[in-house]
């Protein structure tokens, strides 16, 4: 499996899944910062790679009045420090090809949201950055179907690619996760991530706010570990009531220790066997 060339990854070696988590999206330096080094203090215990996750600004939003951002290049600096503080690798998600440059010069690794993951351009550009590229499967798209959008990656000189399930459209409000698709992707030679919070969204809600299954993180996350995957994504915030994106989807920042310890032990059971 081709292994993404990550800046400042710790105990990439440990036969650990990685972890990619954060708030949804950049409310203030107070907070990443606050967020970063109680994760950090988690991974650096259980000895889990740890990637800062982050949105420097959401694009995706049900109405116009939804909370967007702080401001592009407020929180992309927030991002960079964040990175530079704990010397931790970062990612944030990209909406356009012209974000892929703006966005390459702040942070490690770059996002591709699910429903734009057969956008040609946004691809090619994030490639031609240099830096990691992590696709989020499509809602719409199986496992298999994802081959084309790590071919254009790696046609575009770029061996740095990873894949994540999100979950797939259930009905109009509601996602599943085929856990077939896990190992799908992994035959196409690349590291498979789980996002758990995502795939237990209920999108399109007639309130034109997300909802979401956070009850269900621990059994998502207990199952994606046995069935394989190489790492995870978990939105956290310390109070995922005041958040200003995706509150009903995450996990609450002081649960978080508590889950990736049954995680650990689960992936050491299966690396025995």
């Amino acid at each position: 499996m081709m292994k993404p060339q990550i800046n400042n990854l710790k105990y990439s070696d440990t036969g650990n899944f990685f972890l990619l988590a954060g708030p949804c999206v950049i409310e203030s330096e107070k907070m990443a910062m606050e967020i970063a080094e109680k994760i950090i203090a988690i991974s650096e215990r259980l000895k889990i790679p740890f990637i800062f996750k982050g949105s420097y600004r959401k694009a995706n939003r049900s109405r116009i009045d939804s909370f967007t951002g702080i401001g592009d290049e407020v929180a992309l600096k927030i991002l960079k420090k964040v990175g530079e503080t704990f010397q931790i690798p970062t990612v944030t998600d990209i909406h356009s090809a012209e974000e892929a440059i703006l966005a390459a010069d702040y942070v490690d690794v770059l996002q591709i949201p699910a429903f734009l993951c057969r956008q040609t351009d946004i691809l090619v550009a994030a490639a031609k950055t240099g830096k990691v590229v992590n696709i989020k499967k499509g809602q719409f798209l199986s496992g298999e179907a994802m081959k084309f959008a790590v071919d254009k990656i790696l046609e575009s000189g770029n061996k740095n690619v990873m894949l994540t399930e999100r979950g797939t459209t259930f009905g109009y409000q509601d996602l599943v996760i085929d856990y077939r698709g896990i190992p799908a992707m992994q035959k196409l030679n690349v590291p498979v991530i789980l996002d758990i919070t995502h795939s237990l969204q209920q999108p399109n809600q007639a309130s034109g706010v997300t909802g979401g299954k956070p009850e269900l993180i621990e059994t998502v996350a207990k199952a994606g570990i046995a069935v394989g995957v190489d790492g995870i994504f978990i939105e956290t915030h310390p109070s995922p009531e005041t958040a200003k994106s995706d509150g009903a989807n995450m996990l609450r920042l002081d649960l978080l220790e508590g889950l990736l310890e049954k995680l650990v032990s689960i992936r050491q059971t299966i690396n025995r066997f």
